[in-house]
């Protein structure tokens, strides 16, 4: 599975090594977007400060991240973005390389527009392991604040721990984690399932409606509350970067069977317990 993963284009040629390298894909492809429930939802409250949230924002909150996870994910990346390979190559420089082959006469617009790209796909990965190892250690204060000082250099650790372990390969990271990944999907899509019963109104953010609702009567405040929204889906440009790695059928069933599901029930859970709890909003996702 290793010299597979290493070597693209990746192909699963058998049930087991497709099976393989799905679960693979959870632990490298999705590692990333799976860290954001212990975020997103938070940082989407606070702009709403010491007045509260309401119920109807609430539910037009996670509406909004549900749909956004559907638009931007689903849609954008999984069903159509991942069709767009250079030889079964994906990511930003591949796909510039097949823009430039089928339309040579815009090579310098497309140049700078693939730099440009380029570059921000550098200012996320340099952002987005920091934000989500020092967003998992934080839950250590509610365990006790006696770990409120170690928070910052137990999060160095685990980053350069992480990043020694990288250096070994997609292969080697994917073996190990990979099956760790899964059961935390396992665990958040779990969760989620307990507290939906907290109130069954929070179903409600299935329809769209109340996405759009909430945009339209939260003005200004709306507009910082996308930024925080956004996070639902920080890393999800490794789907496609990732795609020689091990390949469209794998990355897709990963995200349709486990992750999607997963992250929709922990959300929705998220703000099932806010409705019930509203002085959960503090943390929901380690309080819940």
């Amino acid at each position: 599975m290793a010299d597979s993963l290493d070597h693209a284009p990746a192909q699963a040629n058998n049930l087991p090594q497709f099976m393989a390298m799905t679960i693979g894909a959870i632990g490298v492809v999705y590692g990333d977007i799976g860290t954001s429930p212990l975020y997103a939802f938070r940082e989407a409250l606070r702009p709403f400060g010491p007045d509260g949230v309401e119920r109807a924002e609430v539910v037009g909150l996670i509406s909004l991240m549900l749909w956004t996870l559907t638009i931007i994910v689903t849609f954008k990346y999984v069903l159509f973005l991942l069709r767009a390979d250079n030889d079964g190559e994906g990511g930003t420089l591949s796909l510039l390389a097949l823009l430039m082959k089928k339309a040579p006469r815009y090579t310098t617009l497309m140049f700078m527009a693939g730099i440009l790209g380029a570059a921000l796909f550098i200012g996320d990965a340099m952002i987005t392991p920091a934000l989500s190892v020092l967003s998992a250690v934080e839950g250590l204060k509610l365990v006790t604040p006696a770990f409120h000082d170690y928070v910052l250099p137990i999060s160095v650790g685990i980053m350069v721990l992480l990043f020694a372990v990288q250096s070994r390969g997609t292969g080697a990271v994917s073996i190990f984690f990979g099956p760790i990944t899964l059961i935390w999907f396992l665990v958040l899509g779990a969760a989620g399932v307990a507290h939906i019963g907290d109130d069954l109104a929070i179903l409600a953010a299935f329809n769209p409606v109340n996405a759009v609702t909430f945009l339209w009567n939260a003005g200004f405040v709306g507009f910082i509350v996308l930024g925080a929204v956004f996070l639902t889906v920080t890393g999800a440009e490794a789907l496609y970067a990732d795609l020689g790695h091990f390949g469209r059928g794998p990355i897709q069933a990963a995200w349709f069977a486990v992750v999607f599901p997963a992250l929709a029930l922990n959300y929705l859970g998220q703000g099932a317990l806010v409705l019930s709890h509203p002085e959960a909003v503090s943390d929901p996702f380690f309080l819940m």
